[in-house]
């Protein structure tokens, strides 16, 4: 199975014949990333679709004779190719050559190098700086735990190398690249922050509008930010409309005590209107008394006794209308008894201090006594 790695140049320098020679460190121990397609392409484990696969390398098969020497005369390519290179495509491939003084340095491989294809040079120089490796190696599916106390999903064994590209990102870090400063123009660029091969396949999801390429890990990662921040909206949501609500109710509650409250002020009545109140209702009932002896006025409103007395003429007519008929009436009243009796009860009425509950009654108005 052949896979990819990465790492970084020494410090490098350019020949008197412009070639790129350097030291580089190619690749490391520890636990690797890889999409499970990488790993298991035919699904024979289970885990060609998963997102990320924990690749364990031991240092004995990273720093084995036979992985060591694996590494000296391969090719250098600018990117991997889609294929092993081989002695049947080295001239399509190739932009340069590694040495054979092949040493451990650390926890990593490092090799001599050198880059003799001009564009590739211009790349280095525009900052592609990290390191690649192409390599075979059998894949051991055995779960398990790093002296570290780091977790694996599967160990690697018998690394062989194939090629060595120079890559914009590697999987094996930073580290493991061509030179530790930025272009030798600027002395600005620094290495990219990695994270994992980028021949990783890429993927496009739209993010807020905007699309955005990753690879399956990354999508995964997005739409389980999605799920939480949709999750969020909704509690908010629920928060905002429960406030909302209570306020609603508040607001209500509120209102229909401005009502109670208005409702209470138009019953109460000062002593001076309850005076006009209790004159105008003896005026009403003792001139329907004198107009009509018969008429019942207990338990009548003012206008119920009008109409009472009027009769069917004022029936469906308006308050207004029956008033006027009513003064109309009252005025046209011939009777001396009728005059004098209402001249008797208005001057009753004036100098009497009594209060007749019967009136407060009938005219639907909270008695008030005397001293209260």
């Amino acid at each position: 199975m052949q896979l990819f790695d990465a790492v970084t140049l020494g410090e490098p320098r350019l020949t008197r014949d412009g070639y790129l020679v350097a030291d580089a460190k190619i690749a490391r121990t520890g636990i690797q990333l890889y999409a499970g397609k990488e790993v298991d392409p035919e699904n024979k484990q289970g885990w060609r679709d998963k997102a990320l696969v924990r690749v364990y390398r031991p240092e004995s098969e990273v720093f084995s004779t036979d992985a060591l020497a694996s590494f000296a005369h391969r090719p250098v390519t600018n990117d991997h190719p889609a294929e092993a290179v081989s002695a049947s495509n080295w001239k399509t491939h190739s932009v340069g050559m590694t040495g054979n003084e092949i040493a451990r340095d650390g926890d990593f491989i490092r090799v001599p190098m050198v880059v003799m294809d001009q564009a590739a040079i211009a790349d280095w120089k525009a900052g592609k700086r990290e390191l690649s490796c192409g390599y075979e190696s059998k894949i051991v599916f055995d779960a398990g735990t790093t002296p570290t106390g780091e977790a694996y999903d599967a160990i690697q064994t018998d690394i062989r190398g194939n090629h060595l590209a120079i890559v914009a990102r590697g999987r094996a870090g930073s580290e493991c690249r061509i030179g530790d400063q930025g272009a030798p123009e600027t002395g600005e660029l620094k290495a990219p922050v990695h994270q994992g091969d980028r021949r990783m396949s890429l993927k496009t999801i739209t993010v807020d509008g905007l699309p955005v390429e990753t690879t399956d890990a990354g999508i995964a990662a997005i739409e389980k930010m999605r799920g939480l921040l949709t999750v969020s909206d909704k509690a908010l949501a629920d928060e905002k409309a429960a406030h909302e609500k209570t306020k609603a109710d508040k607001d209500a509650e509120a209102a229909k005590k401005d009502v109670e409250i208005e409702d209470l002020k138009k019953k109460v009545v000062d002593a001076a209107a309850l005076d006009a109140l209790v004159a105008d209702r003896a005026a009403v009932v003792t001139k329907a008394k004198a107009l009509d002896p018969n008429v019942v006025t207990d338990g009548k409103s003012n206008a119920e006794i009008k109409r009472a007395v009027l009769g069917d003429s004022v029936k469906d007519k308006s308050e207004a209308y029956v008033d006027a008929a009513w003064d109309l009436k009252v005025a046209d009243a011939k009777d001396d008894t009728v005059r004098q009796a209402i001249r008797s009860q208005d001057q009753s009425i004036n100098a009497s201090d009594a209060w007749n509950d019967n009136v407060f009654a009938s005219a639907g108005v909270t008695q008030l006594k005397k001293g209260a």
